[in-house]
This record gives C-alpha cells, structure tokens and sequence, in this order.
C-alpha cells in the first residue's frame, strides 16, 4: 500500500511547460505610466503585424501536428516569441506598469528584462488532441481569461482594473500596492498558459490555479 501524501506534498504543483515571471520594482516613477501609451505605440504597430504571423504560423503548425506529431522548431519559436515580446510590452504598458524599463524589439529572451516568458520545447505532440484543443477543450479557459484580461491582449478585465488602481497610487503615494502587484501577474500567469495551449504550443491542460507573485511555483 503507498504511503498516504503530506500535507507538503499535496500543497506542491507540477512544473509547468510555460513559465512567466516578473520582477518587482519598488522605484517605479509616478507619472511615467500616463504617457506609456504614447511611449509604447511602435511596439504596438510591430506586434500587430506579428500577431497576423502567429495566426498563419499556428494554422501551418496544426497540419504539422496532425501529420508528424510535432511542432516544427522555428515555427515554435516564433510564436514563443511573439509571446514573449507581448508580455514584455504588456508589463511595461497597461497590462501591470511592473517597470519603467523601455521593453527591447526583440522575439528572443533577455535576461536581464524584469518581465520573462518561456515555453518548454514539446519533443511530441498528440495528433488527435490538435483537433479539439484550440477551438473545444480550450473554451471554458477562454471564457476565464476574457474575465481577467479582457482577451488576451487588450488590457482589460480584472488585469486592466488593477493596473488603473495601480497607476493612481504610484501618483498619489509613489507606490505599487505588493498584494495588487502579486495578483496582476498571477492573471497574466493564468492567460499565458491558456493562449500557449490554444496556439497548440503544449498538451498541457492549463490548470484553474493562481499561481500569484514573481516567480513560479518550483513544485
């Protein structure tokens, strides 16, 4: 008979394919965050033209998968990338206003940038589920992450909510509330791994978890 789990275990999660982190910032400035718009308007421009790529690199990988049951390498990247890209901008902008750092023109990771995003490379991916993940099994995700972010990439829903209260008390007290900070990117936590899996980029079921704070949960 196996041993009955602890409470230790039955509080660990398994390590997910997707890892989004971030990195508190104490010292943001108090009025940067009403002209981050402006500031923010030639990523926006790029990224929209990116995103018309990931529709069309995400239709050329689902016949991938179906046939080959894998999801080709550069392909893969690509929409890592956009992915990445957008939550860079997103955590600078009006998805958290985490940091005055002007986010890179880059699809690659950068280290050294308070916002991260990365995808574990699938070796396999089932050819059957392709079928029902990004239009069946992914829906009632879908539905949760409208709530929060008001779709994926248009800053609203809970996500916008807190960033507003965020941006008025940086200028009233200077300060971004740490409770409102570790919410915000749990929320983005939560729609990354439900947009990694409706782009077929994991067979990993996104899990109706918060995982709040900077980091991930280690296990």
């Amino acid at each position: 008979m196996s041993a009955m789990p602890t409470a230790t275990d039955l509080g660990k999660h398994p390590v997910g394919p997707v890892r989004l982190e971030a990195r508190y910032d104490a010292g943001l400035s108090r009025w940067l965050w009403l002209v981050k718009w402006l500031l923010a308007i030639p990523h926006f421009i790029v990224l929209a033209f990116l995103w018309v790529g990931v529709l069309l690199v995400t239709f050329v990988a689902f016949f991938a998968v179906l046939i080959t049951g894998s999801y080709p390498r550069l392909l893969f990247d690509f929409n890592v990338g956009v992915l990445r890209w957008s939550w860079r901008v997103e955590y600078y902008a009006y998805g958290a206003l985490g940091t005055d750092r002007y986010p890179p023109f880059s699809l690659g990771d950068v280290p050294d940038y308070p916002a991260r995003l990365e995808i574990a490379y699938p070796e396999h991916l089932s050819r059957g589920l392709v079928l029902v993940k990004s239009w069946l099994l992914v829906l009632p995700q879908l539905l949760v992450a409208a709530l929060m972010s008001g779709g994926y990439r248009f800053n609203g829903g809970l996500t916008g909510l807190l960033t507003f209260y965020a941006g008025v008390s940086l200028l009233f007290t200077g300060r971004y509330p740490r409770g409102m900070y570790d919410l915000n990117i749990g929320l983005h936590r939560w729609v990354a791994r439900v947009m990694a899996y409706g782009l077929l980029l994991t067979d990993v079921y996104p899990p109706y978890r918060l995982d709040q704070g900077e980091r991930e949960p280690s296990g």
